[in-house]
Order: C-alpha cells, then sequence, then structure tokens
C-alpha cells in the first residue's frame, strides 16, 4: 500500500492530526503529508502513504490554489482571525475600484516578507514560538510567483477572491499586505487550498468517506498510485536492461536515457514496461549522467 490519498481537510484541525486519523484508517505504516494548512483551513492535504512518503518534496512543486476571504480595517499579530487584534480603523475609505486596482498590482509582486507567526526557523526555534514569547523575528524577503490573483465578491469589509500561487506564498501575509495597500490594513478570516500538486478538491475525500471505504475493503479504491501521484513531473519509460541497472542505482547516461525536450521541471519521473515507479532523476545532466533524487530497487508494492 504505497500511493498519496487526497483528503479534504475540515476545518479545526491541525494537518498532523490529518495525518494521524489517516495512518490509523489505513492502518499504515508511514503516512506524511505534502504543506501544512493552519487549522482554521479546509481543502487539499495531500497524503503520502508508506514507500511514497519519500515523494513528498516533489508534489510539493508546482503550484498551488486558493479560495479565501479577506476582512478590511482589521489587522492582528497573526495576520489571520487566530491573532490578537492589534489595531481598528473605524471607518473604511476604501472602494471597489481600489480594491480591485490593488489587487491587480500584487499580481506583480516578486517578493514577500515571512510572517512572524510562521514554522520557520531562527536559531533551530521556530518563529511562532519566539513570536509568543514577545519575541518578534523579521525574516529576509523570499521570492514567490502569483500565477493569479481575482477578486470574487466584494461585500465591504470582506473580499472573497482566489489566489495560484508557487510554494512558500503566505496567504494571510498577502492578506495583511493588500490591507495596508489599501491603507486600513486587513486579515485573512477564511481559507480553502482548492488544488495542489495537479490534486483538486474534486479528488478529495472526507476523512468520514475514507474511514468507509477502509470499513467496507475498497481502501485501494481511493490510494493514487505512485507514478500517476507526480502529475507535474514528466515521464520515461526505461525497458528491461536499463530498469534493473536503475534499481541498483547505477549512473544513467543521456545516451541511454533521451532527455525530455523543453522541460521547466527539476526532474524526470523514469518508470518500467510495467508503468512501476523505478527513480526520480533531476532533469538535466552533471558531467554526462543524470543525477539521482529518488529510487525504488523494490518496486512500489
Amino acid at each position: 500500500m504505497n500511493g498519496i490519498v487526497v483528503v479534504d481537510k475540515p476545518r479545526d484541525i491541525t494537518s498532523a492530526r490529518v495525518v494521524a486519523k489517516v495512518k490509523t484508517i489505513l492502518m499504515a505504516k508511514k503516512v506524511g503529508h505534502t504543506g501544512t494548512l493552519d487549522p482554521f483551513a479546509t481543502g487539499v492535504l495531500i497524503c503520502c502513504i508508506n514507500q511514497a512518503t519519500r515523494l513528498a518534496q516533489f508534489l510539493m512543486y508546482g503550484k498551488k490554489s486558493y479560495e479565501a476571504v479577506m476582512r478590511l480595517g482589521l489587522r492582528t499579530d497573526t495576520q489571520d482571525l487566530t491573532g490578537r487584534i492589534i489595531s481598528r480603523e473605524p471607518s473604511l475609505d476604501v472602494t471597489h475600484d481600489k480594491v480591485h486596482s490593488t489587487f491587480r498590482r500584487f499580481l506583480e509582486i516578486k517578493e514577500q516578507v515571512p510572517p512572524a507567526f510562521s514554522a520557520l526557523k531562527h536559531h533551530g526555534v521556530p518563529l511562532y514560538k519566539l513570536a509568543r514569547q514577545g519575541t518578534f523575528v523579521q525574516k529576509a524577503p523570499r521570492r514567490i510567483t502569483i500565477y493569479k490573483l481575482e477578486v470574487l465578491d466584494i461585500d465591504l469589509p470582506f473580499v472573497r477572491f482566489e489566489l495560484s500561487c508557487g510554494h512558500g506564498t503566505y496567504v494571510r501575509t498577502l492578506c495583511a499586505d493588500i490591507g495596508e495597500a489599501l491603507g486600513c490594513g486587513a486579515h485573512l478570516v477564511r481559507l480553502c487550498r482548492t488544488e495542489s500538486g495537479g490534486f483538486t478538491l474534486e479528488d478529495a475525500l472526507s476523512l468520514e468517506n475514507l474511514a468507509e471505504l477502509a470499513l467496507e475493503g475498497k481502501v485501494s479504491s481511493c490510494i493514487i498510485p505512485m507514478t500517476n501521484a507526480l502529475k507535474k513531473i514528466p515521464e520515461i519509460q526505461a525497458g528491461y536492461p536499463l530498469a534493473q541497472r536503475i534499481r541498483h542505482g547505477q549512473p544513467v547516461s543521456k545516451s541511454e536515457l533521451a532527455p525530455v525536450e523543453n522541460t521547466i521541471a527539476p526532474w524526470i519521473k523514469v518508470t518500467d514496461d510495467k508503468g512501476d515507479l523505478l527513480a526520480i532523476l533531476a532533469s538535466k545532466e552533471k558531467n554526462g549522467v543524470y543525477p539521482y533524487a529518488c529510487v525504488f530497487p523494490n518496486g512500489n508494492s
């Protein structure tokens, strides 16, 4: 039982707790996820089962999409509804046109300062722990990518919007920064991740549905095989002799494995003639060979 399960994470539960529940339901040895959602957030949470936990780093690659709601006029120390209110605007001097134009400007931003309440570490200590102790550490701005940022509805003081972005983008910080640009402050009040790793809410199961399938002995129907899990990584099939060499981690040269043309993905996945995942290699050769990122010598079963 190696593969992934796409869970529709419910509200008011940690991502770690979802992982623990999936592990119990599936009676799996190992389960991990590919990107934390805050307890108040909902939506797509990819859970990697057993050997597939080694795929987590690759599933984080690519865009993530969200539907969110921000509240204008209130600033909180955590930049979301869980925090302490630190300022309140008595009145909102914000027009719909100004909201739309500000969102269009933020579509172009390339850097973001991570929030003080985050899991990033300072001298080995998570920033949120330091912040709770009254020590607020500001990290240097980080590169981010925003593919789409669109206002869906305005019902002041609330603005509902959708966002597609690269890994490492903080939605609550985006809300806070937009609030500052509008001159009134803002914080995130609702968040649903609608896509991650190429999987959407349509692919996701509730924890209740997953438990029902397990009780009915149909758990295999909800586990996505490892090869199919990596939707965004191009695939090359290896013949039997080369597959055996890859299983033993032997060097793979450009002449042995035709490259994927014009790929911007940092990796390629190699499968055998049965479609089982053999390895993940860097997409660019180094010194005439493709470096290994991950290999599965015993197959995926």
